[in-house]
């Protein structure tokens, strides 16, 4: 099967029209439906889905990578459910021959163009939205997400997230003609030349995925870097290869199709000892890396990988302000959703909540600082109370590290609600564990000024919502944060707290009480990330997020 590029560009520059408006407008928009309905996508798929995911179990991947050799097997799915795929592996001394592959096709790739390359990129996400159950049975199972969420988080809303970067690399490539005339007034005659304009590719682009959102926070990065020319490899987690093995198949598919070599996208599954993500990132053939994951390691890169640019989502401690509030029901319901979903597993889930320490005013009086907790605990047991409804929520526990943490809680806490263990009814092997809310006093700056990743968060009693806004202020600016909320029925308080969180360049919610959540970011109208505080270098998706992926390059001729 072959496809032309002009075909391609046809069939996709509508949807591309539509992304770009939606950029610009920052209205709702999505292309891909969020729901899993057998009336959206037909009452075979997710059972068709499921034995796409199924079919891959137990064996080795097909698909080619320039250098591996030998394989490796290394996810173990949160649900106690056998994986057993098999993966090329590609080890230090195979990289040579990965980066020399990637390189061959830049430039037939290059000059291709924006348009024919993001139309390209395009076919990609539709192919990806086909197999979107396949993908979500990947996600769930490799993430730990409950399978609802890893349709949509895993799929639908990550595709979202890939468009997004097309659009912004498209919408950046094009601000300026391809070629121009240039005529400068003269005293016999003007002088006339003809200029070219090309965008140029930066180099091998690296895709370091994570274990929670192995898609969803991959395919921004992947896109982007494609779309302006850059040939990608993606370093998946060895907890989390399946869902980023299938984008790799699905995008060397479509590109062999489309006449461009396909080993400008490769998928490099790595032993964990070998450390392949540091050797690769450092590599002078790389020129770009995104990386989400930890602060030790993402800094790491932007330390040592001084030859590329650098895009790093890493782990922050996100903050709740409780002043006041006019719905404490909402509040505490809105709170109790946000800390139990995929068990904080979350790099926008709420961390620490700080509140006044002799409590606050709320639409049904007075509330103590005990009687907050309490609240909260009432909202999370009527949330997630019964096993079966919790599991849908919780999802499961990704890996021993976040379960280390929540068994390793601070003696001097006090517990205001303990953490309980769920027996998931389809899957007797599964880890799922219900949040932790931990009560300490705002001098315990070394329990809460760090992030402890999963399902624990902190009731911190402060002085006043004075002393919470600076503390607010004072953590995200040294440690960084995703996400900041504020709930009061001062108009001061609000202003103050946005003053806070632009001075900690951080993202604010403020009075959540419905159901949007905190943890939650939309496609093509929430900027995720800022690139202003320490927890990530780049915002999901903004300019700058695409532009350093390409340079212009020109050339002039007198006419």
């Amino acid at each position: 099967m072959s496809l032309s590029t002009s075909e391609l560009e046809s069939k996709h520059r509508p949807l591309l029209d539509q992304a770009l408006a939606a950029t610009r407008s920052r209205d709702y928009f999505s292309a891909y439906p969020e729901s899993p309905s057998p009336r959206v996508y037909g009452e075979t798929a997710a059972a068709d889905g499921k034995t796409a995911f199924e079919s891959l179990l137990g064996k080795e991947f097909p698909l080619t990578t320039p250098g591996a050799s030998g394989t490796v097997a290394t996810e173990k799915s949160p649900f106690g459910l056998p994986l057993d795929v098999a993966y090329s592996r590609v080890a230090p001394d195979g990289l040579d021959a990965l980066l020399s592959a990637a390189r061959a096709g830049m430039p037939g790739w290059r000059d291709a163009g924006p348009l024919a390359r993001t139309a390209v990129c395009i076919e990609i996400l539709a192919r990806l939205h086909a197999r979107v159950f396949e993908l979500a049975n990947a996600v769930q199972h490799t993430s730990g997400q409950a399978f609802v969420m890893a349709f949509q988080a895993g799929g639908t809303h990550a595709l979202d997230r890939g468009l997004e970067a097309l659009a912004y690399a498209y919408d950046e490539m094009t601000r300026h003609p391809r070629t121009a005339i240039w005529e400068k007034p003269g005293r016999d005659s003007p002088i006339r030349m003809e200029k070219t304009f090309t965008t140029v590719p930066r180099g091998v682009a690296l895709v370091v995925g994570c274990n929670t959102f192995p898609t969803w926070n991959s395919w921004p990065g992947f896109f982007a870097s494609l779309a302006t020319g850059n040939p990608v490899v993606v370093k998946p987690h060895p907890g989390a290869v399946l869902p980023l093995a299938i984008t790799v198949q699905v995008a060397r598919e479509v590109l062999e199709e489309t006449g461009f070599a396909p080993d400008l996208v490769s998928l490099a599954a790595e032993d964990p000892a070998d450390r392949l993500a540091a050797t690769l990132a450092t590599r002078p053939e790389v020129k770009l890396v995104d990386f989400t994951g930890s602060s030790a390691f993402g800094e790491w890169l932007e330390q040592h990988a001084t030859q590329a640019v650098v895009f790093t989502e890493k782990s922050g401690v996100n903050t709740v302000v409780v002043d006041s509030t006019d719905s404490f029901r909402g509040l505490c319901s809105n709170l109790a959703f946000s800390l139990s979903l995929y068990s904080g597993q979350m790099c926008t889930a709420p961390q620490n909540v700080y509140l006044p320490a002799d409590g606050i005013e709320t639409d049904e009086e007075h509330k103590s600082y005990d009687e907050v907790g309490a609240g909260i605990a009432a909202a999370l047991d009527k949330l997630i109370g019964d096993d079966k409804r919790a599991v849908e929520l919780l999802g499961g526990i990704v890996n021993d590290g976040v379960l280390n943490r929540l068994e390793s809680l601070p003696p001097s806490a006090r517990v205001m609600v303990e953490s309980r263990e769920v027996r998931h009814p389809a899957f007797d092997d599964a880890v799922v564990r219900t949040p932790a809310v931990l009560g300490i006093d705002a001098s315990d700056t070394d329990i809460y000024e760090q992030e402890c990743f999963g399902p624990v968060s902190y009731l911190i009693a402060t002085s006043g919502t004075g002393e919470s806004l600076q503390r607010l202020r004072s953590t995200v600016t040294e440690h960084g944060a995703m996400t900041a909320s504020v709930y009061s029925t001062s108009d001061e308080v609000i202003a103050a707290a946005r003053s806070a969180a632009l001075d900690a360049g951080v993202a604010l919610s403020e009075n959540l009480t419905g159901p949007v959540y905190v943890n939650q970011s939309a496609a093509f109208s929430d900027f995720h990330g800022t690139g202003a505080n320490p927890a990530a270098t780049a915002s999901y998706t903004d300019a700058a997020f695409v532009a350093p992926r390409f340079r212009i390059v020109q050339s002039r001729r007198h006419i």
